[in-house]
């Protein structure tokens, strides 16, 4: 019996050649027929962008707005709440098995909707077979090919994940894809670490000449201590809505119920965060250092206070550590 052993070598040639190739995606330079918003939200994983999202979109085509909603994070848990936790087919997953079956993707294939919500999930790939930010570029190839350009919405929002800002997750900032950015966060470091993040990334890309700015920030699950909305000061960037750490909210989004319609208790805010989305300018963001972001919390939460220690070489070969005699030459004072 022989086992067949793939060849690692060639399979790592493969991903730093495909993860060397340059994307295809191509900005039109016309000038525009219509007048789409393109707006991408990032955030921290869990912070609740989806349900932002959901709700928020929901509530925009309430109102006669069409609106695009297209989740762009392999975990593919966008479209999640807004199809009452029914899982989307991806692009990703459906060109490939149109493919081996010889057959074309068509927007019904990838494309769903419900209350007036059109909505689609990028997806990515498998673990351990491609990279992530690769599969967005991809995902965004096969929607042109399916003719993205030439759609006719009011809104397009796009999901993505703000703890990678690399590679097809920076596509909107780097490439100038959206008009505008959106963050969410909450009122703890690690969700403010990665806004901050998102809007230095806006900031390098501006100095390089791009387009895109900051139109503000959604505060979900604010608990009132401030912190967030002291970052979004220091930051130079509007609260777009802030969303409370309620019970009621909590429960709803578990059961994936949607919130964000004038038939409920939560519509008059998620209809004053519409305006404010649809109104709200970019704005050229100021990125915190990491000291300022830590000033935004008490030391003793955070640690601010601590101070660095230097390792030494006797620490690191711990039992092992010998003192060795120097040989440098020293010349005793004459």
């Amino acid at each position: 019996m022989t086992l067949d052993i793939p060849n690692l070598k060639a399979f790592d040639q493969r991903l730093r050649d495909e993860a060397a190739e340059e994307p295809t995606l191509e900005v039109p330079t016309r000038e525009p027929t219509k007048k789409t918003q393109i707006i991408a939200i990032y955030g921290k994983g869990g912070i609740g962008k989806s349900f932002t999202l959901a709700n928020l979109s929901h509530m925009m085509a309430e109102r006669g707005q069409r609106v695009l909603l297209i989740g762009c994070d392999p975990k593919s848990d966008t479209t999640s709440l807004l199809f009452g936790g029914k899982a989307c087919p991806t692009i990703i997953e459906t060109s490939t098995r149109k493919k081996l079956a010889g057959e074309e993707v068509k927007i019904g294939d990838v494309c769903f909707k419900r209350g007036g919500v059109f909505a689609m999930e990028l997806g990515g790939p498998e673990v351990g077979r491609g990279c992530g930010g690769r599969g967005i570029i991809h995902g965004f190839e096969l929607l042109e090919k399916l003719g993205f350009h030439d759609w006719d919405f009011d809104f397009v929002l796009l999901d993505f994940l703000g703890d990678v800002v690399c590679g097809g997750f920076g596509l909107p900032i780097a490439r100038d894809m959206a008009q505008k950015v959106i963050l969410v966060a909450s009122n703890d470091l690690q969700s403010l670490y990665v806004a901050n993040n998102v809007c230095s990334a806006v900031e390098y890309f501006r100095k390089l000449g791009g387009n895109v700015g900051v139109a503000g920030i959604v505060i979900n699950k604010d608990d009132g201590t401030g912190e967030a909305a002291a970052f979004a000061k220091v930051a130079q960037i509007p609260i777009l809505a802030s969303i409370p750490a309620d019970d009621d909210l909590r429960r709803k989004s578990a059961n994936y119920q949607i919130v964000g319609t004038a038939a409920g208790p939560w519509g008059a805010m998620f209809a004053e965060l519409a305006d404010n989305v649809g109104a709200a300018p970019p704005v050229r963001p100021k990125a915190l250092s990491q000291d300022e972001l830590l000033a935004l919390f008490s030391a003793e939460h955070t640690g601010a206070d601590f101070v660095l220690t230097p390792a030494t070489d006797a620490d690191m070969r711990g039992k092992f550590h010998e003192a060795k005699k120097s040989l440098e030459v020293v010349y005793d004072d004459v």
